[in-house]
Order: C-alpha cells, then sequence, then structure tokens
C-alpha cells in the first residue's frame, strides 16, 4: 500500500510530519531516485532518501508501543527547551532506532 511520504518518515521516526514537509518542499527527499514533491505517495519497499541519505521502511507502523507518563509539575512537552528545563523526554526509557512522540501537551506547571 502507497502512503504519503511524509507520514512514512514520521512513522519511521525521523521527523515530525511538519519537518518532513519541509524536507520535501526543499527537495532533500527522493524516491527511487526521483526528487519527491508533496503530496507522492510511497511504498514501504520503495528506495526513500533524505539528502541522500537512505531511510530504512520495510517495519515502519508494524508495532507501536504506547506509554502513559504522569508528567511532573516543571518538565515541558518538548523535546528541546531553549531555557534548559527538564523534558518528558529525559526520563522516558531509551529507544533503539526509534523515538517517542508526545500525543497531547501539558504547561509547565500542570
Amino acid at each position: 500500500m502507497r502512503e504519503r511520504i511524509q507520514k512514512l518518515l514520521t512513522q519511521a521516526g525521523v521527523a515530525s510530519r511538519r519537518e518532513a514537509e519541509r524536507w520535501i518542499a526543499e527537495g532533500k527527499v527522493t524516491v527511487n531516485g526521483e526528487k519527491a514533491t508533496l503530496g507522492d505517495r510511497a511504498h514501504r519497499l520503495d528506495d526513500v532518501r533524505v539528502s541522500g541519505r537512505p531511510i530504512k521502511l520495510e517495519e515502519v507502523g508494524r508495532t507501536r508501543r504506547v506509554l502513559a507518563y504522569n508528567k511532573p509539575v516543571g518538565e515541558v512537552c518538548s523535546r528541546n527547551d531553549p531555557e534548559g528545563r527538564p523534558t518528558v523526554f529525559d526520563h522516558l526509557p531509551k529507544t533503539k532506532n526509534e523515538r517517542w512522540i508526545n500525543v497531547g501537551r501539558l504547561d509547565i506547571n500542570t
């Protein structure tokens, strides 16, 4: 089944959907050697590359892990905080070739 390229890149854990869309618009994404455009679709077995780097899509979307995290007051829900505050991602288990994504956001005092 062919899916939007930005969705595949997001599921592969290499970028957020918006970042993947930006990469496509900037011409950094190729599918089977052809420059991708927004709206293009690809198959998990296609040769998808970002800035020439191959992205493994074969296993994308096959397994998902869900973790409920009780966010303490004082942590932010961003992956990186320019003010150096602790983030919810600082205390999550480390993953290999995966990444945690945040679903729902709370302010720092909640």
